[in-house]
């Protein structure tokens, strides 16, 4: 009896070692199978993300404009010692998704180009941008970019020199009456898009986008002058002339080669944007400035860009405090004011604080009038109008 006992035992331990073995064996390939999955999965993670690349898959763009809100910013417009207010500043956050508009617009002869400018302006290039988006199979954004530029621009373009000629109610400026007057009438346009990977600048005209990346002050337009040499070559090889009447002017009479409007000078002065395209650096990348030649003539681009950058450093550090320079301007020279819409242009921005999303930021805005300010001080002769936006990158939590 008990050797069967030892023997019924030396079976049972036998067995139970077989039946570990196989538990092992098991184990070990689910390991493995699990292995080779999260093996599978990353170079599929890898293949997808080179596949974006390549692609120029708007995907990402989208998941960045979803942890990335609008930007902060502010803008300043101020007459200055001209008689009449004709700048125009717009600035429209999420006007596209996930990309935001700013512009600024200084008239000539009179403002109500300048105002159809920043009233239509932003609505041309979204509808522009939908259309290229819709029937564009290209990947190379910075050439869509391009393409929308170009187009919203000839619009514009088209829309001003045709709107004395609309049916609509008659425009409420000086001019209305004096219907040849009106192709006299025309305006500078710098706009920047900001989107999640891109910087998209356009420009037409004498005002200056500037950006400050890398504690440089880098320009992303150049200013389109009758005797810059490229400049000077297309208006005499159109058959026009550039004439030096208190400085370099188209015919002697416009101070640039390049305008929306002014049908008189066509085709000499020409709407054709010069278009930019930067990609965004994180970390690098500081604030961008757009501003008309009232300050550009009197400020560098590298003192106007140690001006803002105190200003958004003093404004991290006193985040906060209740007290602001700007209590002490004039509806005029204050930024977002309702008072000030003549001279503001139609800006639609609502000045706060704006610790938390992007808006009008106060930080942006002390910036902006500052840099009003100093060219006030620096006895600039014509209006001042400014934007200053930061770029600086904020998650949404």
């Amino acid at each position: 009896m008990e050797e069967i006992c030892c023997e019924v035992a030396a079976g049972s331990s036998s067995s139970d070692r077989k039946g570990e073995g196989v538990g092992d064996a098991g184990s070990r390939a689910a390991r493995r199978r699990r292995m080779e999955i999260r093996r599978l999965r990353v170079v599929a993670e890898e293949q997808a993300a080179k596949r974006r690349r390549l692609e120029g898959d708007d995907g990402e763009e989208e998941e960045d404009a979803v942890r990335d809100p609008a930007p902060r910013y502010g803008v300043t417009s101020v007459c200055g010692r001209r008689r009449d207010m004709e700048d125009a500043v717009t600035a429209r956050p999420g006007f596209i998704h996930g990309h935001h508009f700013f512009g600024v617009f200084d008239g000539h002869g009179c403002s109500h180009v300048a105002t159809s400018c920043g009233v239509r302006m932003h609505e041309i290039v979204a509808e522009e941008a939908a259309a290229a988006a819709a029937g564009s199979s290209a990947s190379d954004e910075a050439a869509r970019w391009r393409d929308v530029m170009e187009k919203s621009y000839a619009r514009m373009d088209a829309e001003a020199v045709g709107s004395r000629d609309t049916t609509g109610p008659a425009p409420t400026c000086r001019c209305e009456m004096q219907m040849p007057k009106c192709d006299h009438v025309g305006s500078t346009a710098v706009v920047a898009v900001v989107g999640p990977r891109h910087l998209v600048v356009a420009n037409c005209g004498d005002s200056r986008a500037v950006l400050c990346s890398g504690g440089a002050a880098i320009p992303l337009s150049a200013d389109h002058k009758p005797d810059r040499p490229d400049e000077l070559e297309r208006i005499h090889a159109a058959g026009g002339r550039v004439i030096f009447w208190d400085g370099a002017r188209v015919f002697g009479m416009l101070a640039m080669s390049r305008a929306i409007g002014d049908s008189y000078l066509k085709p000499f002065v020409i709407s054709d944007p010069e278009v930019r395209v930067v990609e965004r650096k994180d970390g690098e990348d500081e604030f961008l400035i757009l501003a008309s030649d009232g300050l550009w003539d009197v400020v560098s681009n590298e003192v106007a860009c140690k001006v803002v950058r105190a200003c958004l450093r003093n404004g991290a550090v006193r985040r906060g405090e209740r007290s602001s320079p700007t209590s002490n301007l004039s509806p005029r020279q204050s930024s977002g004011s309702s008072s000030g819409d003549e001279e503001a242009g139609p800006s639609d921005g609502a000045a706060s604080d704006s610790d938390g999303e992007g808006g009008e930021d106060k930080a942006c805005a002390e910036a902006a009038i500052l840099l009003t300010k100093l060219a006030l001080a620096r006895q600039t002769a014509d209006n001042v109008s400014v934007v200053v936006v930061n770029l600086r990158r904020r998650r949404r939590s």
